[in-house]
């Protein structure tokens, strides 16, 4: 096609769609240079706009150190309504002597120093059993058993025969007199030794008879705990056939934790109260400390000596141990409920002048039932909480973690209603025109009156028609990948600029709720 010719004859440029076309290549080439500053530019515009602002400065911004470093508690400030609301009363700090007192849980038990067996040292056989049950009151030489042993016999036997011989070798020589008495003396030594009566050993001695049986008296009085022989039962030397114990004296025996040692003593005075016997105290001292600690319970058994005379007392009776320690100088002290221990710490609440109350770190000593020492931390005469400290600490915690989250970035900490002095209340209406997302251009974009979105029509039913106060939106480039939007009542044509009218689409027994993702295949499509 022959160039255009202007007036002169020369050839007119050509228009293209960005304005006229250069004549020659280096024009060009400064056109394509410019194109791609531009682009570049944008684009560079658009990454830093994205990234938003810098951070804030460390210590300017969200600090969890703030918020981890406020459990200290802080002061709190309730009014007479609220502190009888929720049961707060207030104590002085007072100084006197603490006496302290100790109880335990312990059990009447056996006098071990009263407790003996009853045995033979011989060998023998059971002809006879007197006592035949246990727990029953024996007195001292009352029968036991009866034992047949022929080791006995037989001592017995030539104890009456060196009798015999040495009133017969009496008037005689001297030499053979002098071994007949040592024969004597020692068959007579040799049934003491085995705990044979005199008054036995005499018997034989005179009549110069040997009896078949031995009859085993008690050696002392008491209660035999133990029975341990039947009738007919041999027995060997050194087998035990009764425990008698002497109940007349009993001990009780508790545990003290070693944290309470220093307050119990050898000899100490203390009372006794015993659940058999309600109201009964009965006076004992402290007889012995074992000198070791229970490795799994850490505790130290004391024990308690008691007079049983009318034998009142029995072993295995539950009682409780009081030991009471005099007081010494005079301390601070407070209401045991007063303090509150969070296991790092001991704290109190102290009402101030200006009637705040100011939690504060003491050092607590020895506590009673009652009172606890102060060593360090309060004054005399300071008024403390004496009652509902851990609510009050409660509210104190809850004002400090408050106060350690005020700084955090997005956290208004303000009183409702009220904000900061200079602080203009926010609108009812607020601008959003600067709130634009980077990259994003809204300059060309029309305000639109937000619609209820409609629910799909049910079959055989008119749609209903759009709204009149915003112009009908094209959403045909709005499908995503792999999905089929269902035809609608009107689409138009790209042909014809008309609307195609098609029939409602019947529902289907099972609704199609979820539609088509790209890559997968619907079981009903």
């Amino acid at each position: 096609m022959p160039e255009a010719m202007d007036k002169t004859g020369a050839s007119a440029p050509d228009k293209g769609i960005f304005g006229t076309k250069p004549r020659n290549h280096a024009a060009r080439l400064r056109a394509v240079v410019l194109g791609i500053a531009v682009i570049a530019g944008a684009v560079g515009v658009a990454f830093y706009a994205g990234r938003g602002k810098a951070p804030p400065a460390e210590g300017a911004g969200h600090q969890h150190g703030a918020a981890a470093g406020a459990d200290a508690a802080q002061p709190v400030m309730l009014t007479s309504e609220q502190a009888r609301r929720i049961g707060v009363t207030y104590a002085a700090v007072e100084r006197s002597a603490l006496a302290q007192e100790i109880r335990t849980v312990a059990q009447v038990t056996f006098d071990e120093t009263r407790v003996r067996a009853v045995t033979l040292k011989f060998d023998g056989w059971i002809d006879r059993l007197f006592v035949d049950y246990t727990g029953r009151d024996v007195r001292a030489g009352e029968p036991l058993v009866s034992t047949y042993a022929p080791m006995l016999l037989s001592a017995e036997e030539e104890l009456a025969i060196a009798s015999r011989l040495a009133r017969d070798v009496a008037g005689t020589d001297a030499a053979a007199a002098a071994n007949a008495r040592s024969l004597l003396t020692a068959a007579r030594q040799r049934l003491l030794n085995w705990d044979v009566p005199a008054a036995e050993v005499e018997r034989v001695e005179r009549t110069g008879e040997a009896q078949k049986s031995l009859m085993i008296r008690a050696p002392y009085s008491g209660v035999v705990v133990d029975k341990l022989v039947l009738q007919g039962q041999r027995v060997m030397a050194g087998d035990p056939l009764f425990r008698i114990a002497d109940l007349s004296v009993v001990w009780v025996e508790g545990e003290v934790f070693e944290r309470d040692l220093a307050l119990v003593h050898v000899g100490e005075a203390v009372d006794v109260e015993l659940q058999a016997l309600p109201g009964v105290t009965r006076r004992g001292r402290i007889v012995f400390l074992q000198p070791t600690v229970n490795n799994e319970t850490r505790t130290v058994r004391v024990r308690v000596e008691l007079e049983n005379a009318s034998g009142a007392l029995k072993p295995g009776m539950y009682a409780t141990i009081h030991i009471r320690s005099a007081g010494g100088a005079p301390v601070l002290h407070v209401p045991r409920s007063a303090m509150l221990s969070t296991g790092r710490r001991d704290l109190v609440f102290v009402q101030r002048p200006d009637g705040m109350l100011e939690p504060r770190d003491v050092v607590r000593g020895i506590a009673t039932d009652e009172r606890v020492e102060v060593k360090s931390g309060l004054r005399m005469g300071e008024t403390v909480v004496a009652s509902a400290t851990f609510l009050v600490d409660a509210e104190s915690n809850l004002g400090s973690m408050l106060g350690g989250m005020a700084g955090m970035p997005g956290m208004d900490m303000s009183a409702p209603g009220g904000g900061a002095a200079g602080t203009p209340p926010p609108s009812a209406a607020e601008d959003h025109s600067k709130h634009d997302m980077p990259g994003m251009d809204m300059s060309g974009a029309k305000a639109v009156t937000p619609q209820t979105p409609a629910t799909k029509s049910p079959a055989k039913r008119p749609s209903p028609k759009p709204p009149t106060s915003a112009p009908a939106m094209d959403h045909a480039m709005h499908d995503m990948p792999g999905m089929e939007m269902p035809p609608t009542a009107s689409t138009p044509t790209k042909a014809s600029g008309k609307a195609k009218t098609t029939s409602p689409v019947k529902p289907k027994a099972k609704p199609d709720t979820m539609p088509a993702m790209p890559g997968m295949k619907h079981p009903n499509g």
